[in-house]
């Protein structure tokens, strides 16, 4: 097969949670330690550091990567979704995973793959580990993918452990509690290994204490180590003001990630970083600035309150549940604008209600879906939006609720795309085809 034919394989012949949901869902960890064993276990070859959480584990895997790359440490990163190419989940030093490394991974496995069915989210991890360890990394950046506990990420014993924070998301599949959903997420706490909580609330903050103590794992609330004094706009960077707690020394960094929800995972990524320098790692003011200054050029990382046009302003960002959506609402909110548009759509597994709640009444909204089975039909949306007194029109295709909300800003308006993460790869698509 070549690349594409490559590709074609593993979006249609194996099951894919983005595209078809729970259905996708391989429970436990027997294929992705079957696939493992298969290939000489190379997640055994290289460092790594685990990372899961609710929001925000896009956003510290790839800053820490950046980080890393920035010391000189050959670092490895493997996030998922993407949103335009297969071979984004797969990087190293910022480089995509070569198309002949994708096609020769296939074809090596094909064997096992018709043995035991494996979902397309197990390929794609032993993808990354095996060619991690092929590369040499001194260090991987490892995101989890659902939860943690159960999550195909899982069979990897990391240096350091980093849950960013918990909020109502798949509650279908990982509780519909808080603390159900913690539960889940703190399986990737592993014997002996420091854990970074980067937010605790009331609800989950003991779950992870007591998981910490059972693992017998430091465990270290990143609130309680940094905090935050301010943040502005400055060399056209989120500019954040900083203070050690212990030491009151303050520090100041500036992000080319812009959304404000961005402090919350900082304090998250220098936590970390103070554990990676206890462990041995030389990582110092210097390159902490260039790893953050650069985050989204070193590594193409988009979708986080990602400016892509000005008159008028045009912005994507991938928050679809509760939480983001809260906090792409505050900062629209911080943000000056004449009129407001919003492109949206969403998927039918997500608390729909939940996120349209919190969306501005004063917006004129473009009711859209993507081009997947999960997507939640336009119509359906913009009824329920109704409800909640969100007025606009509905649109079969991303296509064309761009090209209406262009239609309709003034220079001075403001257009924001979000909703889902694969509505915001197809914008991107369309936009690049422009």
């Amino acid at each position: 097969m070549n690349y594409q034919e490559t590709i074609d394989f593993l979006f249609q012949q194996l099951p894919m949670f983005s595209k078809t949901g729970s259905d996708a869902i391989k429970k436990g960890l027997d294929n992705i330690i079957y696939l493992c064993n298969q290939l000489d276990n190379p997640q055994h070859k290289f460092k790594t550091i685990h990372i899961a959480g609710t929001n925000g584990k896009g956003s510290v895997s790839n800053m820490l990567a950046a980080i890393l790359f920035s010391s000189v440490k050959k670092t490895g990163l493997y996030t998922s979704p993407h949103l335009i190419d297969f071979r984004e989940r797969i990087r190293v030093n910022g480089r995509m995973i070569p198309e002949q490394n994708v096609i020769d991974f296939v074809e090596k496995i094909r064997p096992s793959i018709a043995r035991i069915q494996p979902s397309f989210f197990e390929i794609t991890v032993a993808m990354a580990y095996d060619y991690f360890a092929s590369e040499n990394v001194d260090i991987a950046v490892i995101e989890t993918g659902l939860g943690g506990r159960l999550d195909s990420t899982n069979i990897i014993h990391p240096i350091l452990s980093v849950i960013t924070n918990i909020g109502y998301d798949h509650t279908d599949l990982l509780g519909n509690t808080l603390e159900l959903i913690a539960e889940e997420k703190a399986g990737i706490i592993k014997e002996n290994t420091p854990v970074v909580i980067g937010q605790a609330i009331p609800e989950t903050r003991e779950v992870f204490i007591n998981k910490s103590v059972k693992e017998n794992a430091p465990i270290i609330f990143a609130e309680e180590e940094f905090q935050y004094i301010s943040h502005y706009i400055k060399f056209n960077k989120l500019t954040v003001e900083v203070s050690d707690i212990a030491t009151e020394k303050h520090t100041i960094h500036y992000l080319d990630l812009k959304g404000t929800y961005q402090i919350h995972n900082l304090i998250t990524v220098l936590s970390a970083i103070n554990q990676l320098v206890k462990k041995g790692f030389n990582i110092n003011y210097p390159e902490i600035f260039n790893g953050l200054f650069n985050t989204k050029a070193f590594y193409d990382f988009r979708g986080r309150w990602d400016i892509i046009n000005t008159n008028p302003m045009m912005i994507i960002d991938v928050g679809h549940n509760a939480d983001g959506i809260s906090e792409i609402v505050k900062q629209i909110k911080e943000t000056p604008y004449n009129h407001l548009h919003i492109i949206t759509g969403m998927v039918k597994d997500k608390d729909i209600n939940a996120v349209l709640q919190l969306l501005p009444k004063d917006a004129e909204y473009y009711f859209t879906k993507a081009q997947i089975p999960r997507a939640l039909n336009e119509e359906i949306l913009l009824e329920r939006a109704k409800e909640y007194h969100l007025s606009g029109q509905s649109f079969s295709t991303i296509k064309f609720a761009i090209k209406a909300a262009i239609k309709n800003a003034l220079p001075d308006d403001l257009i924001i795309i979000c909703g889902s993460v694969f509505i915001a790869g197809e914008a991107y698509q369309y936009l690049k085809n422009q």
